[in-house]
């Protein structure tokens, strides 16, 4: 099997200590690693940035990604989860791995609730990836029917988390 190793990539003038650099590489290594692991899809390539440190994985097309994964256990929150029946109707599904929020902060009330109306583009919840707080925006309008994902669950690449209403949903509601 043929996999590229992960290369760092930093500037010329990164000022800092040598061992201050090996330990953010090997958290930004680690970090993808992890993501790797959790993804039910193999990417073709994976960067991931944090300051200025860098990580570049790829892999030959057809390639098991199980082969370059290391063996170190993924993050509590970033394991897999089964994947659940496929809802009924149109979703609103992730765009990347990481944990799902409904709002924008503990306590505050969600961006959408059951029974929204909702329009494309618009911010519907939050997905947390490495630290990075992603905003969900909708892909398609419509009402909201069924939020599929609790608060703080873990979600994959294409799991769907939202379910918006079906035409003849929406008619009997107003009925």
């Amino acid at each position: 099997m043929n996999s590229r190793i992960p290369r760092a990539v930093h500037s010329a003038d990164q000022a800092g200590p040598q061992h201050d650099l090996d330990a953010a590489l090997a958290a930004v290594r680690k970090t993808a690693a992890d993501l790797l692991a959790s993804s039910p899809v193999p990417p073709a390539t994976l960067n991931v940035r944090a300051g200025e440190v860098s990580v570049e994985m790829g892999w030959a097309t057809g390639e098991v990604v199980a082969a370059a994964a290391p063996t170190v256990p993924a993050t509590p929150h970033l394991t897999s989860v089964p994947a659940p029946a496929e809802p009924a109707g149109e979703t609103i599904n992730a765009a990347t791995v990481g944990v799902f929020y409904r709002s924008p902060s503990p306590g505050a009330p969600p961006f959408v609730s059951e029974g929204d109306e909702i329009s494309r583009g618009q911010q519907i919840a939050i997905i947390e990836a490495m630290k990075l707080m992603l905003p969900v925006e909708a892909d398609k309008g419509g009402r909201v029917a069924e939020v599929l994902v609790s608060d703080g669950e873990a979600v994959e690449y294409g799991q769907p988390l939202f379910r918006l209403a079906a035409a003849n949903e929406v008619l009997d509601r107003a009925a």
